[in-house]
């Protein structure tokens, strides 16, 4: 999703989030993992300031009316007093600009006696506002109603992010686990990026991945991917039957498309393994961005897939078997997962923003703290505003002070 031609802040709802530090030792204020995300314009001062804008017009209509003479008229500025109100201010406020609008056309009549009374233009400037003062009325209330509704259709939207990317838990299996959705679209709540970490009789395993595609449509292909995974988790005994699972189930929703759609109906994820009581971690790659390691010394290895395959959904493109590649995963580490929201974000210049340069010999002790360090990176080197969504998977392996559960 692409956002708006309006710059956006993001700000925190509910519980505070201390300022994190960033490289240059500025300070961000983004939410730590797992908070909700509030997305409010950043001309919210300019609307502040035009709220007084009414007024305004109410003020210099009047003074203009008492310094000059009685030939000149302010009803243009009486006339869009209310009209500036109506979809600025409350109902009541609206009405009240209204009336004292047509008090300010009345006002030179009562002021300045017969001879103003009997202006030839005087009763259509008094009809002409009090039409336009009844009209700002209406207005108010079709704008509160639109904003009620926008209200519940982002309620809606919460709700539904809520149920199909849960909030994982803080541990899994012995494992640290933390992730961060955020949309590049101001106001929006859930696209096409998707992440589910599970606890099975194998271990833990998760997927991260991004369905090709916008709109509802993508949300849709993200419920069928998350709810096969979730049920092949459970019961296939090896990582690749898991992906040949959401191959299937991708290809019964693909059979449900019609043209163009059913073309590009394909997801790029990589899903992990971590075997209960062991250092390892085994993945498979289907066309994703590959995960980074970081070490608990600083360094960094981003483990590409020695085999490349094809997305989800394209298999009978190459019909190939998976196959499980296996890395270290010692204590202390932290293998993060992202989509391409986050390695093709750019800023003002056209650079893409390099999480395997800028995370290179940095160490974070909570994956939390990685996310939100890494989130106000790249709001930062895109200028505030992403052109993709972005969904980020920290899994980190505690250090030996941790007792292992298994």
């Amino acid at each position: 999703m692409r956002s708006g031609e309006v710059e956006d802040t993001i700000r925190p709802v509910g519980r505070s989030a201390a300022a994190v530090p960033l490289p240059d030792g500025s300070a961000d204020g983004l939410p730590a993992a797992g908070q909700r995300w509030r997305i409010t314009s950043a001309g919210a001062p300019a609307r502040a300031l035009a709220r007084f804008l009414p007024a305004l017009l109410l003020v210099t209509g009047a003074c203009y009316d008492r310094l000059t003479p009685a030939s000149f008229t302010a009803a243009p500025l009486f006339t869009a007093a209310p009209l500036i109100a109506a979809p600025l201010l409350s109902r009541r406020a609206t009405v009240l600009t209204g009336a004292a609008a047509v008090a300010g056309v009345l006002a030179p009549a009562l002021i300045g006696g017969p001879s103003a009374v009997l202006r030839a233009d005087a009763p259509t400037e008094l009809l002409t506002v009090a039409t336009v003062a009844v009209l700002a009325v209406l207005l108010n209330l079709l704008v509160r109603r639109g904003d009620e509704r926008l209200a519940s259709a982002r309620e809606i939207a919460e709700a539904a992010q809520r149920a199909v990317l849960p909030e994982p838990a803080g541990r899994i299996g012995g494992l640290e686990v933390a992730a961060r959705y955020e949309a590049a679209q101001a106001g929006a709540f859930i696209g096409g990026d998707l992440y589910a970490v599970q606890e099975t009789p194998y271990g833990v395993r998760l997927v991260v991945g991004d369905v090709c595609g916008k709109g509802m449509g993508s949300v849709a292909a993200v419920a069928v991917v998350i709810g096969a995974f979730r049920e092949a988790a459970e019961q296939e005994a090896t990582l690749e039957a898991v992906a040949r699972r959401l191959e299937r189930a991708l290809a019964r929703e693909g059979a449900r498309r019609d043209g163009a759609d059913a073309l590009e109906g394909f997801t790029t994820a990589v899903l992990a393994e971590f075997p209960y009581g062991g250092g390892t971690v085994g993945i498979v790659n289907r066309g994703h961005p590959p995960p980074l390691l970081l070490c608990a010394d600083g360094a960094l290895r981003t483990l590409l897939a020695r085999d490349p395959a094809l997305p989800l959904g394209l298999g009978e493109l190459c019909a190939r078997p998976d196959r499980v590649e296996e890395s270290a995963f010692p204590p202390g580490a932290t293998l993060l997962f992202h989509t391409d929201g986050l390695s093709e974000a750019r800023d003002a210049h056209g650079r893409f923003y390099d999480p395997g340069h800028r995370l290179a010999g940095r160490a974070f002790g909570d994956p939390r703290d990685l996310l939100t360090a890494l989130a106000a990176e790249v709001r930062r080197h895109c200028g505030g505003g992403m052109t993709d969504d972005m969904a980020l998977l920290a899994v980190r392996r505690p250090g030996p002070e941790w007792p292992e559960p298994y």
